[in-house]
Order: C-alpha cells, then sequence, then structure tokens
C-alpha cells in the first residue's frame, strides 16, 4: 500500500460544553487535536493506511498533545518539525443546535506558517501516491510556497494529488484572498472535494452544473461533490459530458459537524491508497466501485459526526465495519 501523505495545519480546536450559544458566551472548552490535514491522515492511518503528515508545531504543550494523538491514531509524525519561534495554532469553535460551528482563531503566525520549502526532503515523497492538502495554511507565509514545493516532488512521482479548499474565511482578511489562492492552487489538483456550501463562494457562479464544470481546469480529472446529510457525487469529465456517479447521504442524530468533511475524504483516499490506484485510472474508474467507495466514505463520515471531536471520533476499519 502507498503512502498517503497530508500537509498543513495542525492545531488545537477547544470545543465547547454547551450548544447553541455564541461563541463569546460560552463558558468552558474541551481541547481537541485538530485541523483539517491532520484529521485527513488520522483517518487513513485509523482505518489501515500508510499515513504521513507533514507540519511544524511549537515546542509547547499543544504541540507535544498533537503528535500524541497522531501517534496514537498510527499517523507517522517523522515529517512534523517543531520551532520556538511561534506557538503551536489554536481554534475556539462553537456549537449551533444543529451542529455546525462559529470559528475563532489564534495564529498570528502558529508554528505551521513558518514551515520553510528548503526543509522538505524530496525522498518523503518515494512510493507517495496521494498528497492531500488544503487552504487554510496556503494564506502569504512561507507554508504557502511549502505546498508548492510538496506539490512539485509529489508531482514528480507521480502522486495524485488531492485539494479540499475546506474555506475558513475568518483566517482571511479579505474573502477575495481566499477565493483567489484557492483557484491559483486548484489547477494543480487531480482530485478537488468541494461542498456545496464552497461551490458558489469559489466559482462565482450560481447554476450548479456550470458551477461544477468550471472546476474541471488544469490538472483537475475528478471532483468530488460533498452535500452534507444528501450525500455525495463523484464527477469526471471528458470534452463536455461529465459523468455523475450519486452515493446518497445517511440520516443520523448529528453532535457534532467537526472533522466530516476530513473523514470523507480521508477515508475516500484510504480506500484509493488499499486499492492502489494510479492518476492515470482516475479518471475512467468502475460505476460500482466508484459507488461502493461513496457509500463507504458516507458511513465514515455520518458516523463520524454522532460524536464529539474530529480524531477522536473517527472509527478504526473494524469498528465502521
Amino acid at each position: 500500500m502507498y503512502k498517503v501523505i497530508t500537509i498543513g495545519e495542525a492545531l488545537i480546536d477547544f470545543i465547547p460544553n454547551e450548544k447553541g450559544c455564541k461563541l463569546k458566551e460560552v463558558s468552558g472548552f474541551e481541547r481537541i487535536a485538530g485541523g483539517a490535514p491532520a484529521n485527513v491522515a488520522a483517518a487513513v492511518a485509523k482505518l489501515s493506511g500508510n499515513a504521513y503528515f507533514i507540519s511544524q508545531l511549537g515546542e509547547d504543550a499543544f504541540g507535544d498533545h498533537i503528535i500524541d494523538v497522531l501517534r496514537d491514531a498510527n499517523v507517522n509524525t517523522d515529517y512534523i518539525m517543531r520551532t520556538d519561534k511561534a506557538n503551536t495554532g489554536l481554534a475556539f469553535v462553537s456549537l449551533k443546535e444543529d451542529g455546525n460551528r462559529d470559528f475563532s482563531f489564534y495564529r498570528n503566525p502558529s508554528a505551521d506558517l513558518l514551515l520553510e520549502d528548503n526543509m522538505l526532503e524530496e525522498n518523503w515523497f518515494e512510493n507517495c501516491g496521494i498528497l492531500h492538502f488544503c487552504s487554510v495554511d496556503l494564506v502569504e507565509s512561507p507554508m504557502k510556497y511549502t505546498h508548492k514545493k510538496a506539490i512539485e516532488y509529489a508531482s514528480k512521482n507521480k502522486s495524485i494529488i488531492s485539494f479540499d479548499p475546506n474555506v475558513r474565511l475568518p483566517l482571511w482578511k479579505y474573502e477575495n484572498d481566499c477565493r483567489d489562492v484557492i483557484l491559483e492552487f486548484l489547477p494543480l489538483a487531480n482530485i478537488l472535494k468541494i461542498s456545496d456550501e464552497e461551490l458558489e463562494f469559489i466559482t462565482g457562479i450560481k447554476d450548479e452544473n456550470d458551477a461544477l464544470k468550471s472546476l474541471f481546469k488544469g490538472n483537475v480529472k475528478v471532483v468530488i461533490y460533498t452535500k452534507g446529510e444528501d450525500g455525495a457525487i463523484f464527477i469526471t469529465k471528458n470534452k463536455e459530458t461529465m459523468r455523475f456517479i450519486e452515493s446518497k447521504g445517511l440520516k443520523v442524530n448529528v453532535v457534532d459537524t467537526t472533522g466530516a468533511g476530513d473523514s470523507f475524504i480521508g477515508s475516500f483516499l484510504y480506500q484509493l491508497s488499499q486499492k492502489n490506484i494510479i492518476i492515470e485510472d482516475l479518471d475512467n474508474l468502475d460505476y460500482n466501485l466508484v459507488k461502493e467507495m461513496l457509500d463507504f466514505s458516507n458511513k465514515y463520515a455520518a458516523d463520524t459526526t454522532t460524536k464529539k471531536g474530529a480524531i477522536a471520533a473517527m472509527c478504526t476499519i473494524d469498528e465502521i465495519k
């Protein structure tokens, strides 16, 4: 089974002890290790995949905790650097009654943003089948250019490049800066995972089909369009014809949506790695195989939302079966 490498932020989410109130009204929080790329690596590893995570943490107790949590999930942490020049990032979260969230971030800058591209080693990407990244660490910083170097190294090794924009507008001074950097990195990806809440913001197009069609730029071969409880769609495009493979969602008692999208894409990338699917095969996969993979990822993500937190809420392969 080849490596799945993720790159980006790892931070501490402070999850409120109560739902249905604004962040300023929350009286107590629980510490949860998180950050979308770290969550994705954990999902792959907990399902028995070969997951590595590239990031940088502060030399502080929060960084120690994140390392412990990732190792407990069987993520390989050899590619995580430590620094005394900045602290590990923090995010304070408030939960609405439906389990959705509001965020307040503390990272100005955080340790992950200071990771320099010369700290990457090209041999890390040998036997790397998939490199996955998100947009939170694409703010103007050394880490943005470290992402570009990682994509360059992974592409040399014919890795599948996976991108989940995972839009977090509170981290950006201007919304257009967020959109612009997503559109800058989007053509570098082979798989784009995007949610129904992000589609119009990123594309600027109201019509759903036209918006989805517009995402096939540069190297994009597959768009995975997630719609929460309404399921997910795997989309490929041949000239002007798009192929849609759909998996319906599941109704569950939602406790916390933190990490739901990460567990979905993490479990999907795990399945690609388990089957040793290569970049040339991505847009020509068998219908029944894709449907089976989408169904599994829908179940995995739905189950994650029935528990609090992200990594701790993710099942092992035996538990989800």
